[in-house]
């Protein structure tokens, strides 16, 4: 067996807007410190912007893909490498900022590489995931969460919704629930949150019994006439007990239960009421 060689590796990280703090990761620099510097030096660069172009739809694609075969050209060469890693770290553009230094053991570097890249960087194909990962679970409040905000972002509806609507001026100030998404249009205030009906836990039970504790207060305190909407899985046990439980509910407190799958349209809907 070969001797496992120490590494440090950062990754490069797409950040289109800083107060946000949000990022996508685009890029992985490996390196193998010590000796003359001639040790192993290598880039995985990625060449699919779906990820990044969710947080930024306007994304120089074409300008960060120059940037990323200038690093590579200047890592390749031993005399630049140094300086190059110096720059970056000392002063990279906010655009395109480092992580931390992180440090691994390999045998081989390359392959490493490839591997940390698939991992940290890249988006899975749909159907695929790591060898002896889970496949990526479609079901649950996170999942549906994440649904919205890219259909949202893709119907450029994102930045004008107010997000975790909080309950508490509604209820008393203890309470911490918020509502993921609204808006107000007209005399109506329109609210979306993720409700899983395949996990129904405490969370999915309560849902309907805060909607109508807080429906009425809300009327009176914003004079305008609250829209409730449960976003909910695909697909779900329709002859489940809780299920059945929970929608009822839902119908005697007049909110609306629609599917992820009509997101994309109530999406498009929210940008027509927003004059888009």
């Amino acid at each position: 067996m070969s001797e496992k060689r120490k590494l440090e590796f950062f990754l490069l990280r797409y950040v289109p807007n800083i107060v946000r703090e949000e990022f996508v990761n685009i890029g992985l620099v490996m390196t193998e410190p010590g000796g003359d510097g001639r040790g192993f030096a290598g880039i995985h660069f990625t060449k699919d912007w779906r990820r990044a172009r969710r947080v930024d739809t306007n994304i120089d694609v074409e300008v960060l893909e120059a940037l990323g075969r200038e690093l590579e050209q200047r890592l390749l060469d031993v005399d630049e490498r140094e300086r190059l890693l110096l720059q970056m770290m000392d002063s990279y553009s906010n655009l395109v900022q480092l992580s931390p230094v992180r440090h691994c053991l390999a045998e081989d570097p390359a392959r490493e590489l490839r591997d940390l890249a698939s991992r940290l960087v890249e988006m899975p194909k749909p159907g695929e995931w790591l060898e002896g990962a889970e496949p990526p679970k479609k079901t649950g409040r996170k999942w549906i969460h994440s649904g919205m905000t890219d259909a949202f972002r893709s119907a450029g509806v994102w930045e004008l919704l107010t997000r975790d609507v909080s309950a508490s001026p509604y209820t008393n100030d203890k309470d911490d629930f918020t509502f993921d998404f609204g808006y107000a249009v007209g005399s109506e205030i329109k609210l979306f949150h993720a409700v899983s009906l395949v996990d129904v836990g405490l969370e999915t039970r309560m849902f309907p019994l805060r909607v109508a504790k807080i429906r009425p207060k809300m009327a009176s305190i914003r004079n305008a006439e609250p829209r409730f909407t449960a976003i909910v899985e695909d697909n779900y046990d329709e002859d489940d007990s809780a299920v059945k439980m929970v929608l009822a509910f839902m119908n005697d407190e007049e909110i609306r239960v629609a599917r992820m799958r009509e997101m994309a349209g109530i999406a498009e809907a929210v940008r027509v009421d927003l004059g888009m």
